[in-house]
């Protein structure tokens, strides 16, 4: 193994924090009675994969490893035509290396744990033995994270998302129906919040356990539509919380006998399932324990560190609420790449739902704005901006990975985003005017996507062939459909 120590795979295990961080995973292993672990990674479009081990053999997997096969990243899925996505079944294994900092016990069941890996060619790979591999997308945040802070010294994106999801209830004949939504108007209504009780307040409990800080919640415009957000962090850190966010929704929902739909428009006329995703940028801080739990923590320390204080390199000090100089930069980056930023934070056909059902809180202006939801890019409060072309189905390690190299492109080359946008976009295209507008469907959108060469840079490798792949199979299968829609619309259109 001589000829490949200095790969991608070695250096990660020859990081010097790793040796203490494996010895302290095998601690929490004997203190808290873990039997099994969870090497799970993340796919190209947000589903979480993996393998179970016996936590008996963590030692020799945090130096190994555990293999996976490498179309574990298209979700072993095929496209229309039964072909597998990108890979054969004679293609090789990846190494999912657990990163020991994020192991973390189950709430729900705490004979296991959980543990995120990051993803590497094996040794034996002909062309790259040993390193990063390329669709691994929580992998590469992690890098793109760490470059964007070596070349603007210590500049760095931290992330706070506000995820939405609804939450259905099964009919006796199977077919799904809002679990609630008995209470009028819907939205932050205490009563209709009550009635979901038995869910958000279980939610809240085993996020906490887990390291989510959950800071707020209430319903949504739409029945059984709950917002329930968790603290801001490091982008890295935010966007595997909300992996967490989405498993703990999962796991409540099956013990309640629900339905936890992320989809993004579930139904016309109400608000949908966002995303927004509030974004800032800063120097320096340090990271502190929040004692979400009482007694010994059920995981490693780290899963409960937020980053603190430090500078908020977006505000300005002097006041009001047009950012400083870097953080206008960073939001001419942002503009500048708003078209394939949204292929990757809209990334499904029924994302564009959302979009055309103009007038219900969703942004179609291809611009950004102080306070105005119909941009895109909207700044929210003085601190930060919020970018709004994001949904529930999105690939959000994906997503910042490609919003990083947006900023990084805006703060190094000074791009300008022009005037903030104070006029209402949907008001102003219903009285005929002119506005920039986002894709409105998918296959617009992976255009922008294709033509975007700075944000292909976050989709290294194979990655963005293969997103590519997967995203316009689904705008096919789409064009294939014959709908209710269709049939009520045409089936006496003529004579």
């Amino acid at each position: 193994m001589a000829k490949h120590e200095n790969c991608d795979l070695f250096r990660e295990l020859n990081d010097p924090l790793r040796k203490e961080r494996v010895a302290r995973v095998s601690d929490k292993i004997k203190a808290l009675g873990i039997e099994y672990i969870y090497y799970q990674y993340v796919s190209i479009t947000g589903r979480v994969l993996g393998k179970a081990v016996p936590a008996r053999h963590w030692e020799y997997n945090a130096r190994k490893g555990v293999q996976t096969w490498m179309g574990g990243v298209t979700n072993v899925s095929t496209d229309m035509h039964g072909t597998l996505f990108g890979f054969s079944a004679n293609d090789g294994e990846t190494v999912a290396l657990p990163d020991p900092e994020t192991f973390c016990q189950l709430p729900w069941d705490k004979r296991v744990a959980r543990v995120f890996c990051t993803l590497f060619y094996g040794l034996e790979d002909a062309k790259n033995p040993g390193g990063y591999f390329e669709c691994d997308t929580r992998g590469n945040l992690k890098r793109f994270d760490r470059e964007f802070r070596e070349k603007h010294n210590g500049l760095h994106l931290r992330v706070g998302m506000e995820p939405e999801m609804l939450w259905l209830k099964k009919n006796p004949e199977g077919s799904p129906t809002p679990y609630s939504g008995i209470t009028e108007p819907y939205a932050y209504h205490i009563g209709q919040f009550e009635s979901a009780r038995p869910i958000w307040t279980q939610i809240y409990e085993y996020a906490h356990a887990m390291g989510l800080d959950m800071i707020q919640g209430d319903v949504e415009d739409a029945p059984g539509l709950l917002e329930l957000n968790f603290a801001f962090d490091d982008a890295l850190k935010t966007c595997d919380r909300l992996t967490t966010y989405r498993q703990i929704c999962n796991e409540v929902a099956r013990q309640h006998g629900l339905i936890a739909c992320f989809m993004a428009k579930p139904m016309m006329g109400v608000p949908a399932n966002g995303c927004h995703h509030n974004c800032s940028i800063w120097t320096g801080g340090s990271a502190e324990l929040q004692r979400l739990v009482p007694g010994e923590l059920p995981g490693m320390e780290e899963n409960f560190t937020y980053t603190k204080g430090g500078v908020n390199e977006f505000e300005n000090k002097e006041g009001g609420w047009l950012p400083t100089e870097i953080g206008h930069h960073a939001l001419g980056g942002a503009l500048k790449h708003i078209g394939a930023l949204t292929a990757i934070g809209a990334s499904t056909v029924n994302s564009y739902r959302r979009f055309a059902d103009v007038g219900l809180w969703a942004p179609i202006g291809a611009n950004w704005g102080l306070q105005n939801r119909s941009c895109t890019i909207r700044i929210s409060a003085p601190d930060r901006f919020e970018f709004r072309a994001v949904d529930a189905m999105v690939n959000q390690h994906l997503f910042c990975a490609a919003l990083i190299k947006a900023l990084d492109d805006g703060i190094s080359n000074k791009i300008d985003p022009g005037a903030p946008e104070d006029r209402n976009v949907v008001e102003v295209m219903k009285a005929g005017g002119h506005v920039d507008l986002i894709p409105l469907n998918l296959n617009e959108a992976l255009d922008a996507l294709q033509k975007d060469d700075l944000v292909l840079e976050a989709m290294p490798g194979r990655l963005y062939e293969l997103y590519d792949l997967m995203k316009r199979d689904d705008w096919k299968r789409f064009l294939k459909e014959v709908t209710n829609w269709d049939h009520e619309r045409y089936m006496d259109y003529l004579p």
